[in-house]
């Protein structure tokens, strides 16, 4: 499995989340403490948004993100208020450039922890659903990228929440007639460059790990003494995997079957359930 890291707020150095707090992307990608696997080093990526740039700008790697020079030079040199880095450990797809996450196409970035149960089986049933306009532009050989598509395939840009339950309604009914129990495992991170949906679900009803990070204010009044959280807006949130320390208080568990909205002026927590 993976584990990944959204944020959402007050522009800051990608160095400052993805290096700086005790538990950091580079940390758990040697020593995860929630991931079926304690080390993720089949690849990376980090996804990141800015004001100049109509799309995303994105750095993919097969090595390992804890000694990639190109990730460390990036990250104390660019400034975001929305991005997206994943930490890689392959379910059986190849260890390549294009299956590293996060995917883009246009303005929207995707990333996945999980897997699809017997994936090489119900490939190509899948891929057959994806609209053919768009089929051309599948790059690697993941489910992850496949189920990006097929929620591309389903309304991805004008309905998010409609079109993942879609795309996890059409994994679930192939995966039943395939004979395979829980199909699906997932947790999900996509956006639009000005809002930011987290997805927590998997067929059996046991998810992979998802936390998301308690409102600023809140936080300045439990930890007054807290340097780090004084140059952030209250609207700041962050999603990911695992905690990246252990301040009491900042995380949240995305509760079973549900997902998130991160947007200027309100978040919102809502229901998920796989629609046919």
């Amino acid at each position: 499995m993976c584990r990944w890291i959204a944020y959402s707020g007050t522009p800051v150095l990608l160095s400052h989340v993805l290096f700086e707090p005790q538990h950091n992307l580079i940390d758990q990608s040697l020593r995860s403490r929630m991931g079926v696997e304690t080390t993720n080093g089949d690849g990376f990526g980090i996804g990141w948004y800015t004001q100049d740039l109509t799309t995303p700008a994105i750095l993919r790697d097969v090595g390992p993100a804890w000694n990639n020079r190109n990730l460390q030079e990036v990250a104390h040199h660019v400034r975001s208020g929305l991005f997206f880095a994943h930490i890689r450990a392959t379910t059986g797809t190849a260890v390549q450039q294009t299956n590293c996450h996060p995917f883009r196409r246009d303005r929207w970035l995707w990333m996945h922890n999980g897997a699809i149960s017997e994936f090489h089986r119900l490939k190509r049933e899948l891929a057959l659903a994806v609209d053919p306009a768009l089929y051309s532009d599948i790059e690697g050989s993941t489910d992850s990228e496949l189920m990006f598509f097929l929620a591309l395939t389903f309304g991805l840009t004008e309905d998010p929440p409609g079109a993942v339950a879609r795309m996890a309604g059409l994994v679930e009914e192939t995966g039943h007639r395939h004979g395979v129990q829980h199909p699906l495992q997932m947790t999900v991170a996509v956006a639009d460059g000005e809002r930011l949906w987290a997805f927590r679900y998997s067929s059996e009803g046991s998810s992979r790990s998802l936390f998301y990070s308690t409102r600023l204010d809140a936080l300045r009044a439990l930890h007054s003494d807290a340097a780090f959280l004084r140059g952030i807006g209250d609207e700041t949130r962050l999603v990911v995997s695992e905690p990246l320390g252990d301040l009491p208080g900042s995380w949240n568990e995305v509760p079973e079957s549900s997902y998130g909205i991160v947007q200027p002026g309100g978040d919102a927590l809502h229901a998920f359930q796989p629609r046919s």
